[in-house]
């Protein structure tokens, strides 16, 4: 599956390289599948609508912390007219961006450059925190860029009974619950303001993919048989399945989405904003 619909075409993004790229802990071959049609990037986007549109209305200046190849990016400036200034250290993931005028910088957060401190009112970390042995050093990274009064809205894989071939294969370290979520924000100096599980209907797929990749061994196998739908048909019937749910809900995922804001006590760095 294409990243970019049937009459669309690609035009290469210009990159602001204020760190060297690196390798992360990300499988390419989920670039080359994933696609702002694909049923499951479709679903999480409308959970960020439902849950956190008026934020991304109402920011003064958004970032996305490992934007990738540019999904999240595109649909916000498709859906709410809005740039998102894209951070990442994957060459190979930022040269295929797809957004259409938001920046797109490789950039190592942990580099803390002056110039980006508290400028952003909300910072977008989808689907990467989950990839990150240090998670706490990270979230204090991140909140050097976060300006005083600004929203943390965050998507990880939720159900660590989930855990399969998959996510080593991804690159995950972990799946997250609420509660461990809860414990990772609050080491950092955060706390979780809204939160909803999302893909409920899809638990069994989850389950059954566990089953079918237990003991397979080609990562580039793995993430296309764990992740491709294969074909139109099979996407849309997954994203039908994937909308019978209403969100928020708190019983259970195979994702959870939340939104979260700074400890009330706090200490912003000084040049935050009001």
């Amino acid at each position: 599956m294409s990243t970019l619909g049937a009459s669309e075409t690609f035009s290469p993004r210009k990159i602001e390289y204020l760190s060297p790229a690196a390798p992360v802990s990300m499988a390419d071959r989920w670039f080359e599948i994933a696609s702002t049609e694909h049923f499951w990037v479709r679903r999480r986007f409308e959970v960020l609508q439902q849950l956190a549109g008026q934020l991304i209305r109402s920011a003064r200046e958004i970032a996305e912390i490992g934007c990738g190849h540019g999904l999240l990016q595109r649909q916000i400036e498709d859906a709410f007219a809005r740039e998102v200034m894209g951070f990442d250290l994957n060459d190979y993931a930022l040269r295929q961006n797809v957004s259409r005028r938001s920046p797109v910088c490789c950039y190592n957060i942990f580099q803390e450059d002056p110039t980006l401190q508290s400028r952003f009112d909300m910072i977008l970390l989808f689907d990467v925190l989950e990839h990150i042995s240090d998670e706490d050093g990270f979230l204090r990274a991140l909140l050097f860029h976060l300006a005083k009064k600004g929203k943390v809205v965050m998507n990880v894989p939720a159900g660590q009974w989930a855990y399969s071939e998959y996510d080593k294969a991804a690159g995950h370290v972990r799946r997250y619950s609420i509660n461990t979520l809860r414990q990772t924000a609050e080491r950092a100096g955060l706390h979780v303001e809204r939160w909803t599980y999302w893909g409920l209907p899809l638990v069994p797929t989850l389950a059954l993919r566990k089953l079918w990749l237990k003991g397979k061994r080609d990562d580039r196998e793995i993430i296309s048989s764990g992740f491709d739908s294969r074909s139109g048909a099979i996407n849309g019937l997954l994203r039908f399945l994937s909308r019978c749910e209403i969100t928020p809900q708190k019983f259970l995922g195979t994702s959870l989405m939340a939104v979260l804001g700074r400890s009330p006590d706090y200490e912003p760095h000084p040049a935050a904003k009001d």
